[in-house]
């Protein structure tokens, strides 16, 4: 699957996360990696300066770091995160 690199791409992905029990928020911050991820209250904080394509990079890195259960996602996001989950990133 190839990335792209476009509003409606970003809005797929915060979706895919909405249907998670993470909870996404865009805040400023000192992020070296850009993101931050709160595992105890399952929350996701992302560097809201980022450009978007910053965002959706740091979006396919969390969607590989965290746990999530298939199960929850709709067949549409699910279908979504099984080709992401074998995307490599390409920079």
């Amino acid at each position: 699957m190839s990335v792209k690199y476009s509003k409606h791409f970003l809005n797929k992905l915060e979706d895919l996360l909405a249907e998670t029990e993470y909870i996404l928020r865009y805040e400023r911050g000192n992020f070296k990696s850009g993101w931050c991820i709160l595992n105890e209250n399952k929350v996701i904080i992302v560097n809201k300066y980022y450009a978007m394509d910053g965002k959706i990079n740091c979006l396919l890195d969390i969607i590989k770091t965290v746990d999530i259960d298939k199960n929850q996602l709709s067949d549409k996001n699910r279908k979504l995160y099984l080709e992401l989950a074998q995307t490599e990133l390409e920079l």
